[in-house]
C-alpha cells in the first residue's frame, strides 16, 4: 500500500513539473516577440517621377504614362500642357483598373466601370471620377507626387490637384 502511494506521488510529480515546463515553454515565444515591437513598414508617401523634360514634351494631346501603377499605384497623365496624377484605385470599391490605350480608357474588372483618359467615369457603377495625387516639383526641379493628399472632383482645379508645364 505504501508502495503505490508512493507511485502514484512520483506520478503526480512528475505530472505537475511536466505540465508546468510545458506552460513555461510555451509562454516564452509569446514573452520573446512582446519584446520586439510590432511595426508597419510602408513606402515613403511620396515619390519622384523625374524631370519635366523626360515626360516626352514634345508630345502634344493626351498621353498616359503606365510606369508608376505597378509599384506606387499612380498613372501620371499628360494633357496638352498640364500633368497630374491619377490614383489607380475604383473609386466603386477600390480595384485597380487597366488602361486601354487604343480606346483611350480606364476599365475597372471588378464591376465594370469605366473611365476616360482623364480620370472622369462614364459608365458603370463608380459613383465619382478617379482620384486625383498631389503633384509639384520639388526644389531640385523634379516633378514628385505625394500619395498623401487626394484630390476628388470637386477639387480638380485646386493648385497641387494638376501641374502646368
Amino acid at each position: 500500500m505504501e508502495k503505490d502511494r508512493l507511485r502514484r506521488r512520483t506520478f503526480l510529480k512528475i505530472l505537475g513539473l511536466g505540465s508546468f515546463l510545458a506552460t513555461v515553454g510555451l509562454s516564452i515565444p509569446i514573452t520573446v516577440r512582446f519584446l520586439f515591437p510590432r511595426v508597419l513598414f510602408e513606402r515613403p508617401s511620396t515619390f519622384i517621377v523625374g524631370r519635366p523634360d523626360d515626360l516626352n514634351p514634345a508630345t502634344t494631346g493626351l498621353r498616359v504614362y503606365e510606369d508608376w501603377k505597378e509599384e506606387y499605384g499612380v498613372w501620371i497623365v499628360r494633357e496638352g500642357n498640364r500633368l497630374y496624377a491619377i490614383n489607380a484605385r475604383c473609386t466603386h470599391l477600390g480595384c485597380t483598373p487597366n488602361y486601354f490605350a487604343d480606346e483611350g480608357v480606364f476599365k475597372c474588372p471588378c464591376h465594370g466601370s469605366q473611365f476616360r483618359s482623364n480620370g472622369l467615369n462614364f459608365a458603370g457603377p463608380a459613383p465619382r471620377p478617379l482620384d486625383r495625387l498631389r503633384i509639384y516639383i520639388n526644389d531640385d526641379g523634379m516633378i514628385t507626387v505625394d500619395r498623401a493628399r487626394l484630390y476628388t472632383y470637386k477639387d480638380f482645379d485646386r493648385k497641387g490637384a494638376y501641374l502646368k508645364l
